[in-house]
This record gives C-alpha cells, structure tokens and sequence, in this order.
C-alpha cells in the first residue's frame, strides 16, 4: 500500500503550538503538506500572547525539510479567524485543509460559573470554529476542494461534570460540521468532526494514573486521513482514544405511532418509544442527509399507521 501524501496541499492547524495540534501538524508536513501552526500561545485558560509554540513547531517543520509559517492570531474574533485563514493564502495562495483544534479550559459548575469563564471558552472552541470556517470555506468552494476537521469531544456528546461551556461548545460542533458537509457536498469539501482522547496539558488536574497509553501521536493519523483527498466520509464523527478508533454517530430507535397523542398514552408508550428494538438492530443510523431521511422514515410509518 502506497503512502497517503499531501504534497501540493496547504493546511491551517489552529491550536497547533502544542499537544494533539502540534502532532497533526508534524505529521501532514512530514507528508508533504505545507502548515499554517496557529496558536496563540496563551495560558491553558486563554490568557497571554507567546509566540515561542507556534515558531517552535515551524522551526521543527523547517528543520526537517518543510513548509510551514506561524500564525499567532486569536480564532475567538472574526479578524483573527481571517488572518489565521489568509496567512495561508499570503504564504502559499491557498487552502486546502482547515483542522480546528484550538482550546481553552475553564472549569465551573452550573450553579457557580461565572458569564466571563463561560465565553471565554465558547468563543475559542465554538465561535472560534465558525470564524474559521466562514473565512475559509468560500475559498475552498472557489477552488471546488477541501477537507475541514472540527474538534468535539466525549464531553460533548455525554456530557461531564463542571464543563458546561466546554460541553456546550463540543456538541455545537456536530451542527456545524453537519452543515459545512451539506454545503460543500458539490464543491468537494468534506467535514468530520475528531472526537480525540489524549492526555496533553488540558488533562491537567486530572488523576490520569489508570490510563493506558494515550499519546497525542495515537489520534493523528486519524485527523490526517479525515484530512486527505482520499477521505471517502463526510459528516461523521470518528473517536480515537488509547489506540482505539470507533466511528460515534447519532441514532433513533424506530419509534412508535399513534394518529394522536396524550400524556397518557406517553406514560403507556414509553417504553415502546424507547426500545432498541432485538439487539439493537432496528436503531436508525440516518447518517449525513439524516434530515430528510428522517422526516421521509416519520412520514412513511404515518402514512402506513405503523404502531412501530
């Protein structure tokens, strides 16, 4: 099996001054990609300006034979998301490749976090995914090609303790990258979301002594093949946790119908509502045109008064 490239192909990698985005970046341009390693270099809770990370992932870039630049503007304004986007286009006159992977982290439980702590990292990790995509997704349509990665997390779709704007944020990426999908289906522009395990500074504070091995370097070669031309999916969510890749989705049992409803018949149904159905076979996995099929599946138990 030959090896999957990237030459010719320029990548922006937000987030990329460290962690889980550094890798990403060593790994497309080790493969020929030419990267933009954004990162502002700020504290893990979103505070300062340090461009020494991004220049050192440049420089190891460089060392070994690459291309890259650094960007150190914010994703959190929409200014910054275009700069970030442009630099590439300064560099290289293109874009390719979009990964979002920049993060903040503030903890707070709903009955203490502060409105500051909350939107400080809303806007890194859910603003800041849209001010990048909306500066780079024209582009992208101009050129009928690209492949967007949007970062989510298990906190995202299961939710965690003490992490609202963090899990709030994560799940919000579901819908973008659903939509960036839907447009971009005939300009060739695909968009899945990395649903990443790894222990990097963001895990710290947290009792990580039971974990297996979980290197950043054990999620890259996901995001670079969600990154490649070759990337037969769109829409979808791929975990990759400890050595483990898994393709997460959203599910609906096959439901029940009534022509009418009450609370009553609610209380009775439930259980019905909610089944799986015989070893879960019956689950519907509507997948990226999930809003169609969905409706279409609805409609056809109503028109067939199927109890379900």
């Amino acid at each position: 099996m030959s090896e999957l490239r990237f030459d010719g192909r320029v990548a922006v990698i937000t987030g990329a001054g460290r962690g889980l985005g550094r890798e990403y970046a060593l790994l497309l341009a080790s493969r020929g990609a030419r990267i933009v390693v954004n990162d502002p270099g700020s504290a893990i809770k979103g505070d300062g300006i340090d461009a020494g990370p991004a220049q050192s992932v440049v420089d190891e870039i460089r060392e070994a034979g690459g291309e890259a630049v650094a960007s150190t503007e914010s994703v959190a304004t929409e200014a910054g998301g275009a700069a970030i986007i442009h630099a590439a286009i300064d560099a290289w006159g293109r874009i390719d490749i979009l990964i979002h992977n920049a993060g903040n982290v503030r903890y707070g439980s709903l009955n203490e976090i502060s409105h500051e702590d909350f939107q400080a990292v809303v806007d890194v990790h859910f603003t800041g995914a849209f001010n990048v995509v909306r500066a780079a997704f024209p582009l992208m349509s101009a050129a009928q090609y690209g492949r967007i990665v949007l970062t989510s997390s298990i906190g995202g779709i299961y939710g965690n303790n003490n992490c609202v704007n963090y899990g709030m944020s994560k799940s919000g990426m579901i819908g973008l990258s659903n939509i960036i999908s839907l447009e971009g289906e005939s300009a060739n522009i695909k968009s899945n979301l990395i649903v990443p395990g790894a222990v990097t500074r963001m895990a710290g504070g947290l009792d990580t002594s039971q974990y297996p091995p979980m290197g950043p370097e054990l999620v890259a070669p996901m995001v670079g093949w969600l990154a490649h031309e070759s990337c037969s999916v769109s829409g979808e969510m791929m975990a990759a946790v400890g050595g483990r890749m898994a393709r997460m989705f959203i599910a609906e049992t096959p439901g029940v119908y009534r022509p009418s409803w009450t609370i009553d018949d609610i209380a009775a149904e439930i259980d019905g509502i909610r089944a799986k159905g015989p070893e879960n076979r019956d689950l519907q996995d509507f997948g990226l045109h999930g809003h169609i099929d969905h409706l279409s599946y609805s409609f056809a138990m109503a028109r067939n008064r199927v109890k379900g």
